[in-house]
């Protein structure tokens, strides 16, 4: 993974994050509590694990355990 594919993807992590929280408004709105927990959630765990794997990742960069490469740039 470079440098360019850590910060989409860390984007997308937050993005996932933010959007459970929408969806989780939204459905207890609509639908009550109960049912907007079970929306929420798939949503949830999957962008805090997405969070969870790039601190991890990040941290292995900063030890030098696990290189994240550098962004080759196109000409």
């Amino acid at each position: 993974m470079d440098r360019s594919g850590f910060v989409k993807l860390s984007v997308v992590a937050f993005g996932l994050v933010i959007l459970s929280f929408f969806v989780r408004g939204f459905s207890q709105l609509a639908f009550g509590r109960g049912v907007a927990d079970v929306l929420q959630a798939p949503v949830a765990i999957v962008g805090f694990g997405l969070l969870v794997y790039l601190f991890v990742r990040a941290t292995l960069d900063a030890v030098g355990l696990w290189e994240v490469e550098e962004s080759e740039s196109e000409s």
